[in-house]
């Protein structure tokens, strides 16, 4: 079920937004949700260079482990 917003926006980022949406042949409406979510995808997922930092870091993968271990055993406290 789709919604309707309503938004506020300066003449100067509306008239940007329209120019963009044109330039993609879509509707602002769709500009705008699509913005959003590729927007939303950035910071919800790690990029690839982050996610070798974290697999190269032994201590911080031991400690994600041992976490998991105690969560599957239900030991400790969750707060």
């Amino acid at each position: 079920m789709s919604r309707t917003v309503t938004l506020r926006l300066k003449d100067a980022v509306y008239e940007r937004l329209c120019t963009l949406a044109e330039g993609d042949n879509r509707s602002l409406s769709n500009f705008i949700e699509t913005a959003t979510l590729r927007y939303l995808e950035q910071e919800e997922y790690v990029d690839e260079f982050e996610m070798r930092e974290i697999r190269g870091n032994q201590p911080l993968n031991e400690s994600i482990a041992r976490g998991l271990e105690d969560a599957m055993e239900k030991r400790g406290r969750y707060v």
